[in-house]
């Protein structure tokens, strides 16, 4: 048996490659609200179509692409596997009283996972899908030709059920992140006396911030574009 597979069929590689799956779509997620940022620009959407072009047709981005496409595979993957291992192991499961040591979102990651799972689905289908297959307008800058894919954004983002749907998505996003990003590093065994501490405040302050950028984006729009 190779050490991948032993590293694949054991508790701690499974652990391992989701903490490390998670981190780099943690990242994922730091340069994805950055690139969204432009919607606030108020330029009529010219700098994030830029923006959507770049992402869609550099090699590098693109390899980055596929590599997130994993990630969200074998964190979803290996965590159902988790999941679905610490049931069997306990099938009577346990007493009425819960671990002082766990939180809300520790004791509900699987639910909250899906959710975002659902949501990521949604989400590709209504702007990732659109932007690679769809008929979109197009638009010119500076002699060059750009999809449109602001005026798709700013459509969806007129209809409030899309609105609340997103900000109610990026709350779970906020739950699911407040245990995961600790777990990451406790899992990686990066824990240090000195250190532990700041990434815990790193890693509050992320799963509130980012969170509450996305959200913002669609209020924004809803209320800038309608």
């Amino acid at each position: 048996m190779s050490w991948v597979t032993k590293t694949l069929s054991s508790t701690i590689g499974r652990k391992l490659i989701m903490a490390l799956t998670g981190l780099f779509l943690i990242l994922f997620l730091t340069g994805h609200v950055s690139g969204n940022l432009l919607l606030f620009k108020g330029d009529g959407g010219e700098a994030f179509n830029i923006y959507a072009k770049f992402m869609t047709t550099n090699p590098a981005v693109k390899l980055l692409s596929w590599l997130t496409y994993s990630s969200i595979f074998f964190h979803v993957i290996f965590s159902a596997w988790l999941s679905w291992t610490n049931k069997k192991s306990r099938p009577i499961g346990y007493g009425v009283s819960t671990p002082p040591s766990t939180t809300v979102s520790s004791r509900n990651m699987g639910i909250l996972g899906t959710i975002i799972l659902i949501f990521i689905v949604v989400h590709m289908q209504s702007f990732w899908a659109q932007m690679h297959w769809g008929d979109l307008p197009i638009v010119t800058y500076e002699g060059e030709q750009y999809k449109d894919l602001f005026s798709i954004v700013s459509f969806a983002f007129q209809n409030e059920l899309m609105v609340i749907g997103y900000v109610v998505a990026m709350a779970f996003l906020a739950f699911h992140l407040s245990h995961g990003f600790a777990s990451a590093f406790q899992t990686l065994g990066l824990n240090h006396a000195k250190y532990s501490p700041a990434i815990a405040v790193i890693g509050k302050i992320y799963c509130i911030l980012v969170p509450i950028l996305f959200a913002s984006m669609p209020v924004y729009i809803y209320f800038t574009q309608s």
